[in-house]
């Protein structure tokens, strides 16, 4: 979702296993929805998404979520911008 609540179609959702350190992707759907199949569920992941200049905070998955479906609401705000004093 972008800042003011809707979905952002195209917006690149990035899954990370803390395991293996390995990154998938997936390009968001119509209506911001988008899934990851065959996921472990002995392995603690990170997701976050990203869509032009802005970038939504990482959510931590843990091994100790027992749901079969797990739904993560990702909110895109704009990227704060790096000094190059910072």
């Amino acid at each position: 979702m972008d800042s003011k609540g809707s979905p952002v179609s195209g917006a690149v959702v990035l899954l990370k296993d803390l395991k293996t350190l390995q990154i998938r992707s997936f390009i968001a759907e119509t209506g911001g929805k988008y899934h990851f199949f065959g996921l472990s569920t002995d392995v603690n992941y990170q997701v976050r998404a990203e869509s032009g200049d802005m970038t939504s905070p990482t959510k931590n998955i843990s091994v100790f979520d027992s749901h079969s479906r797990i739904k993560v609401n990702l909110k895109l705000k704009k990227k704060k911008e790096k000094s190059e004093y910072a």
